[in-house]
Formats: C-alpha cells, sequence, structure tokens
C-alpha cells in the first residue's frame, strides 16, 4: 500500500444527515481521519435548519426487501486471540461483533430488534440527538429478517459489509435484507471501540473510544487494521487463508466455537467460498481495497462514499466506487482520483446527485420517518435507499453471480440522479 495525502481538518459539528458523524461532523483529530466527506463541516445539529416533508413515524420502518426469499438473522461474535485490540490493550483480544443475514425458506422464527434500546441511547447522544430523537422509537424501527428462521437449502454467495466509523453495523441493515432476500448470505461487522451503539455479545454496549483516540492522521493504519479484521471475517465464515488461532464463541442467536482455520458459523455450509464479495461505507469502503490486495478470496469490492487513506496497490477484481458528487471536485479530497489507477480490473466510478455522505445507509431512511432531513442533501429516503439497492445489487450479481447488468453501462431514466464518471 502507499500513502496518500491527508484529507483536511474538519471542525466538530452536528448536522441532520450527519447524525452518525463519521466524516462531516467528527474532526480527523478526534476521530482517526478515518471518515472522508471532505466538504466544510454543517452547522452544528442544534441550530441546523431542520424540515418534515412528513409527520414523524412512531415506529419507523426499512423498506420491504426485493427479493424471492425471506430473510433470517443470526449473529456470531469473533475473537481474534493473534491480535491486540488496537484501542483498548487492557481488553485483550481483538473482539468483531457480526450479524448475519441469510436466504430463507417458509415464514418460522420471530421478528429481529433493529437495535437494543441502550445502543440507540448511545448512538443518539454521541450525536446530540437524544434530546429531539426518543431512544425507544429509534430502536423500534420495523425490520424483515427473523430469527431462527430455516436456511433456503443450497449454497449462496457471500457479501461482508463493514460501516464507517463511530457507526455501527445496524446502519447497513436495508441493504443487507435487500441482497439476503436476493440470495446472499450477508455479515455486517462491527468493529470493537469504533462505533457508538454497538452492542456485543453479552448485551455490552462498548464505547467508541477510537473516536475520541484517534488522534492526528491515523487514517492509514484504521484502514489496515479494519483490512485485518475482515481478513479474520473470512477465515471465520468460509475458512482458509490465515488459518490464526481464534474463537467463536456464543451471543444471544451466535453460532459455536471451531478449531483454527475452520469456518465456525453454525450455517456456514450456505456459503459458497467461490463466490465472496466485500464492501462498505465509508472507511469500510475503503478498508475493503486494501483487503483485496492481500486477500484473493475477495472476488468483488466496493466502497460508498469513502476516502482513500491509503491507495491500493494493485486490484486485478471488479470494484465500485459509488459516492456523492463531491468525489469528483477539483482536489478530489477523497483521493478517489489517485486510487483509480490502481483498481486494474473491472470498475465504475458512480456520483448522486442530491447525496450526502451517510445516503447510502439507514439514516435518511429511519431518521425521515422520524422528522430529521438535512437541507444539504436533499434526496430522500425513499430514493436513497431504491439506488442504493439497486446499484450495489447489480454490481454483485454481475460479479458474484455472473448475470449481466444494463444498470451498470451508464445513466438510465429510471436513476437520473446517478451519473457515470469516467476520470
Amino acid at each position: 500500500m502507499t500513502g496518500t495525502q491527508k484529507t483536511p481538518h474538519i471542525p466538530r459539528g452536528r448536522a441532520v444527515a450527519a447524525v452518525l458523524a463519521l466524516a462531516l461532523a467528527v474532526p480527523l483529530a478526534a476521530a482517526a481521519s478515518a471518515q472522508a466527506a471532505p466538504a466544510a463541516a454543517p452547522e452544528p445539529l442544534a441550530t441546523a435548519q431542520h424540515r418534515a416533508t412528513d409527520a414523524p413515524a412512531v415506529r419507523p420502518e426499512l423498506p420491504r426487501p426485493t427479493g424471492r426469499f425471506t430473510v433470517g438473522r443470526d449473529t456470531l461474535h469473533l475473537v481474534d486471540k493473534s491480535r491486540e485490540d488496537p484501542w483498548v490493550p487492557s481488553a485483550g483480544a481483538r473482539e468483531l461483533m457480526l450479524s448475519l443475514y441469510y436466504p430463507a425458506r417458509g415464514t418460522g422464527g420471530r421478528g429481529t430488534a433493529y437495535t437494543s434500546k441502550a445502543a440507540a441511547k448511545e448512538l443518539l447522544a454521541y450525536n446530540e440527538l437524544d434530546g429531539r430523537v426518543s431512544a425507544a422509537d429509534y430502536s423500534s424501527t420495523r425490520t424483515y429478517a427473523r430469527i431462527g428462521a430455516h436456511p433456503a437449502r443450497g449454497r449462496f454467495p457471500l457479501v461482508v459489509l463493514s460501516p464507517g466509523f463511530t457507526a455501527p453495523r445496524s446502519t447497513l441493515t436495508h441493504l443487507a435484507e435487500d441482497l439476503a432476500s436476493r440470495g446472499y448470505v450477508v455479515a455486517t461487522v462491527d468493529h470493537a471501540y469504533e462505533a457508538a451503539g454497538a452492542e456485543f455479545s453479552g448485551g455490552r454496549v462498548l464505547p467508541c473510544v477510537g473516536c475520541a483516540a484517534g488522534g492526528g492522521d491515523s487514517g492509514p493504519r484504521v484502514t489496515a487494521d479494519r483490512a485485518k479484521d475482515l481478513s479474520y471475517v473470512l477465515d471465520r465464515l468460509v475458512g482458509g487463508k490465515s488459518g490464526r488461532a481464534g474463537e467463536a464463541g456464543r451471543a444471544g442467536e451466535a453460532g459455536r466455537a471451531g478449531e483454527a482455520g475452520e469456518a465456525t458459523w453454525r450455517h456456514s455450509g450456505m456459503i459458497d467460498a467461490r463466490r465472496v464479495g466485500v464492501g462498505g461505507h465509508s472507511i469500510g469502503g475503503a478498508a475493503t481495497a486494501a483487503l483485496m490486495d492481500t486477500d484473493p478470496r475477495v472476488r468483488a469490492g466496493m466502497n460508498m462514499d469513502g476516502g482513500f487513506h491509503t491507495r491500493p496497490d494493485s486490484v486485478d477484481r471488479p470494484f465500485l466506487l459509488l459516492g456523492t458528487t463531491t468525489t469528483t471536485q477539483a482536489g478530489d479530497p477523497y483521493d478517489w482520483g489517485a486510487a483509480w489507477p490502481h483498481l486494474e480490473g473491472w470498475k465504475r466510478w458512480l456520483t448522486v446527485a442530491g447525496s450526502g455522505h451517510f445516503t447510502f445507509t439507514d439514516v435518511p431512511v429511519v431518521l425521515g420517518q422520524l422528522g430529521e432531513h438535512d437541507p444539504a442533501a436533499p434526496i430522500s429516503g425513499r430514493r436513497s435507499e431504491e439506488i442504493t439497492r439497486a446499484y450495489i445489487a447489480a454490481f454483485y450479481d454481475r460479479h458474484l453471480r455472473g448475470i449481466e447488468q444494463p444498470l451498470l453501462d451508464g445513466p438510465t431514466p429510471a436513476h437520473p440522479e446517478v451519473g457515470f464518471h469516467r476520470p
């Protein structure tokens, strides 16, 4: 990996669309430079202009999955004993917490919570929304996955999703549920001490130590650590490369422990290890490219609005960039222009007009129903999820299933907001 330019300092401030404050509202000195939204910070949340186009919902709901499968959900707690936690060394080995969404059959099982009230309380408090958004309302968001649902028969591609810095894995739920309904096993990952409102085994809501302890230009370090995390996740879900000692423990719905080098999730037999995709939002997307530099198990990667803190050496497999129009601006603080030549396989650079850094997550979907909107990112929650689901699914369908996707060939009247940037 080669170094890249530093992202400009961004002063702290909370904005409505930046509810999770990954890059737009967390200073680089305080949040590890790990987020890439480079525009000047919006005014603080307390003084930002708000508008509600619809009456707030008492219980928000995610959009219904669009595929033919019902969706099951499991959780898995992983401990990588070969690595010390980079934020809290005294905590011991590196912990990761996964939600696993999978194609299911029938209507068995029971409904799943979007997140716990305790986790929602931490997330909202960190982002200074606790005075306006109820943790009870936020955590009550309706989802469609079911715990204990019987797995569908067959083997399916795997997609691993990593959230942005300070954001919990729950913020990628609508995309995960939709991909699972289309026939993918999807793992969303919480990285210990890197998110506000991340719930681990035993109901522990770990503090976001990295939010305050990032310090300086640590984006390259966070990127490298995330890539190691994601490689370990693949070790435990499909087996293979590292063979490092580790364990998978039960956590509510969690799977069984296993020997080093073996897949440990109880439904790992569903996964076709030859068809693995990885991606994420912000630093999670940037870390995907770093992972693909070193881990050949990943066949396709994508990055949703994440700045490159290290440029990939040579990624010769398909890669999708999906972001705001800021990624194409002069000066290119995301560093996508400099990284572009290092993406040597099939590639696309897509931008979404009217979008913000969190357009590609659950944020505008859930908060929009609770009366919180961002004037700086006027695209609606509904269009946000429609575009994100359509293009991410098309990308993985093309490269993990071999299904041609004209949607990826150029602009379409169905999605006029989406531009194809060709440097």
